[in-house]
């Protein structure tokens, strides 16, 4: 619980700096995992996780928290499992990015003739909430949090993408099926890391025995501190190896890593060296300086 409680810690410490548009990202356990296991015990997972950094944001600053699956389906579900352990006084309510928008018969007319209505119940929740969560969505979906954040919050109104894997979900636009690159122009762009934590696994093959060595880091930054490259250690800890006040592309946290581990003993400029990091260094959204709107992903 140790990351939650850090993650609710870094989205308060962004609402006092006045932050609209937060993204938390960090890995559940080394035994949940949303691509090697089930689907529905990440997805759960991650709901209980929301709904205990809610419950710690509304308790410090008094703000409702409103956690928005990616559709009513999702939504119902959600409520099946934790509607009534959301009380009244927990400050924390379910809903889903689809809850506003007028359904076959109109909202209204929905309202008046079913009062039970969840969806109703979920868009009467999202009007009281003043800090939101988006959570569970998939890269297709994305334009639907884009939708909400322009249809139904204010600017005073903050949204946090929590655990969205926003650097995978990423690499698929552009795709076909898929939305456009510009949704990280003109949207995701605007998201400003709080808690981030990315854990990468490298390995570099030698000319002397192991012949293979491996060596793994963390990505960290909690906000308002700096970005940091952790090196881990044989017992399974983490050192801070280098530090800085922007985001490093995932090329550069490669090269700092290493660097500290002592494998880094490719002449600079070498066909060697050019061969291990190839032409791109980059991903496509790292390259994109001069078409995104905004720098604060990178800040």
């Amino acid at each position: 619980m140790n990351v939650t409680k850090d993650a609710a810690q870094g989205i308060i410490a962004g609402l006092n700096a006045g932050l609209s548009r937060m993204e938390v990202e960090f890995p559940l356990t080394t035994e949940i995992n949303g691509f090697k296991d089930s689907a529905d015990q990440f997805l759960d997972a991650n709901i209980q996780l929301a709904i205990a950094a809610g419950r710690v944001i509304h308790k410090e600053t008094g703000k409702k928290v409103h956690l928005l699956l990616p559709d009513g389906t999702e939504y119902r579900r959600a409520m099946g499992l934790y509607g009534t352990g959301l009380s009244l006084g927990s400050g924390v309510t379910l809903g889903h990015l689809r809850e506003s928008r007028p359904g076959k018969f109109g909202t209204w007319f929905r309202a008046q003739a079913n009062s039970a209505d969840p969806d109703v119940d979920a868009a009467a929740a999202g009007r009281g909430a003043e800090v939101f969560f988006a959570l569970n969505a998939s890269a297709v979906e994305l334009p639907d949090i884009e939708r909400y954040a322009t249809d139904s919050l204010d600017a005073s109104k903050p949204l946090i993408t929590w655990n969205l894997a926003l650097d995978t979900l990423r690499a698929d636009l552009g795709l076909l099926g898929f939305p456009s690159k510009a949704l990280h122009d003109r949207f995701l762009s605007f998201f400003k890391p709080v808690l981030y934590v990315r854990p990468r696994d490298y390995s570099k093959s030698t000319a002397s025995p192991p012949y293979i060595s491996n060596y793994s880091g963390i990505l960290f930054r909690e906000f308002p501190g700096e970005w940091k490259v952790m090196l881990q250690q044989p017992n399974g800890s983490y050192t801070v190896v280098e530090g800085r006040p922007t985001r490093y592309t995932l090329g550069e946290f490669k090269d700092v890593l290493m660097r500290a581990a002592g494998l880094d003993t490719d002449a600079q400029g070498s066909l060697l060296s050019f061969l291990r990091k190839g032409y791109k260094t980059k991903t496509w959204w790292e390259e994109r300086e001069d078409k995104e709107l905004s720098p604060a992903w990178r800040e």
